[in-house]
């Protein structure tokens, strides 16, 4: 089916119509092929851009200054220079001021291919190239991921995928368990879509899916993890979430979660382990926040069903789960290849999160420890993760509460929670109080710090400079007791002051 809709190529950005007009007066068949047509056609911004052409990777590379060539799929990195528009209005008049940068744009662009086999269910055993889009356009995944625009506006649509577009429906180009047995991966893009673009998945696709679900144990992590991140970052991600569960693909992908699945919990918790955790990462999507905070709000307790036990009156304990939950976490993003930062970000909110507020008994003292533990940049994070943790519980912080706590923070954001924000340094000490550098002044700085939590007013440098030469008068032993004992004590009134949180609000998780 051939349609018209040359209102779509006013969309399509200079640097895509550049490479497109290259190929086309080189007398070679271009066209937009994929998400990018199904995007402009439902009123979406295109993130990415797909070529494609019947000219060979040799014939594309020969009609641009720069490419790049280094795969063995055939698809050819086009590099089309930034364009930087400057406007100067300071005398009223606008001047627009083009300069070029040696900053590319890079464009794909790939040769019609020929269907092949897929032995490791991610990549064809060999590619072959086509002359005919028809070619091309049978071996993509989804009837609304097969469509193609030329330069002059001619929409190719050769599986009614306008009309699925329009029915919000997602089916395979073909039979599915040949899409689904040529790339496994698939079955996650399938979920992906459903919850980026709110489509229903066919029901024979769906069918599919949980016949060869266990082939997803074929792909990569990483490959696994981007799909899951775009799963994550979508508006509706815990539909995505129970989707992978009763697709069959949680369990290869994120085991862990199914445990929490029936594991109640009693006390305030209306919902089961998996149903709170659903509704905590939902909550993170509706607000928008970033992704740190709704893996950790889909985390925070998975370590419930390995810690869970019956307490007094027959009623659930989970002792620890933070800790354990954390641990668990920490493997989770291991496994799927997350960057450094983000994984330790998420492991320190999982593990902090039952920091809990209590406007009548909670201390700045407290406040400036898990400052300390989590660290000032993220500790808005942590109030977030809280918020989601209570949210789905299905019980919303009052207001008033939220103020006071926030109010409490900035407070305690400008009180001291780490030597360096001392009133005084390790450099102070050794040019004006003659301290040697080495361990001793460790042991002082330790202790001035306890001294400083407890009480930031004696941060300064006059309490300070006379502790110092008081601290300095002690031997070696006994500074290192007084250093130790301070750190046994910053953790025994931490640890004592949460207890004393869990108690009051009763969360025994």
């Amino acid at each position: 089916m051939t349609t018209i809709t040359k209102n779509l190529i006013h969309k399509i950005p200079k640097n895509v119509s550049h490479v497109t007009d290259t190929l086309e007066n080189g007398g070679f068949q271009v066209y937009l092929v994929g998400g990018c047509v199904r995007d402009l056609l439902i009123g979406r911004e295109p993130k990415d851009w797909d070529v494609t052409t019947n000219a060979k990777p040799e014939e594309i590379i020969k009609l641009f200054e720069k490419t790049v060539y280094e795969n063995t799929f055939g698809t050819v990195g086009v590099c089309v220079p930034h364009e930087i528009i400057s406007s100067d209005v300071s005398h009223g008049t606008k001047e627009d001021v083009i300069r070029e940068t040696p900053e590319y744009d890079i464009i794909e662009v790939t040769p019609y291919r020929l269907e092949a086999k897929y032995t490791d269910f991610r990549h064809p055993d060999e590619v072959k190239f086509s002359e005919k889009l028809e070619d091309d356009l049978k071996r993509r995944d989804f009837t609304v991921n097969s469509l193609a625009l030329d330069n002059k506006g001619q929409l190719i649509d050769l599986y009614n995928g306008q009309q699925d577009l329009k029915d919000k429906l997602l089916r395979t180009v073909g039979e599915p368990d040949d899409r689904f047995q040529e790339d496994a991966l698939r079955m996650l893009r399938a979920v992906r879509f459903a919850v980026q673009l709110d489509f229903t998945i066919s029901e024979e696709t769906t069918g599919s899916i949980l016949k060869n679900s266990h082939l997803i144990k074929n792909i990569s992590q990483e490959r696994i993890r981007d799909e899951f991140v775009k799963i994550i970052m979508s508006k509706n991600p815990s539909v995505g979430i129970v989707m992978l569960q009763k697709f069959g693909l949680l369990k290869y992908v994120i085991p862990e979660l199914e445990e929490g699945i029936n594991c109640e919990q009693g006390g305030v918790h209306i919902y089961d382990v998996f149903n709170h955790l659903l509704h905590a990462l939902q909550h993170a999507a509706d607000k928008n926040w970033p992704l740190e905070v709704r893996l950790s709000a889909l985390f925070h307790d998975i370590g419930k069903p390995k810690s869970r036990r019956k307490g007094e009156k027959k009623k659930y304990t989970f002792y620890g789960h933070e800790v354990v939950g954390a641990r668990i976490t920490k493997k989770i993003l291991e496994r799927l290849k997350f960057p450094k930062k983000e994984s330790e970000l998420v492991d320190k909110l999982v593990r902090n999160h039952m920091f809990f507020s209590d406007t009548e008994q909670i201390t700045l003292s407290a406040v400036r420890r898990i400052i300390a533990k989590v660290g000032a940049e993220n500790i808005w994070d942590l109030m977030n993760v809280r918020e989601c943790d209570r949210v789905g519980m299905k019980k919303k912080e009052a207001p008033y509460r939220l103020r006071k706590y926030f109010a409490m923070i900035e407070e305690a954001l400008h009180d001291p929670i780490s030597v360096s924000q001392l009133k005084i340094d390790g450099n102070y000490l050794m040019k004006d109080l003659g301290i040697k550098p080495g361990p001793r002044m460790g042991w002082i700085l330790n202790s001035l710090l306890e001294e400083v939590i407890d009480d930031p007013k004696k941060n300064t440098k006059e309490h300070l400079s006379e502790l110092v030469l008081s601290l300095n008068l002690l031997p070696d032993e006994a500074l290192k007791a007084l250093g130790d004992r301070g750190k046994e004590k910053k953790e025994e009134i931490e640890e004592e002051e949460i207890k004393k949180l869990h108690e009051k609000h009763n969360v025994k998780k």
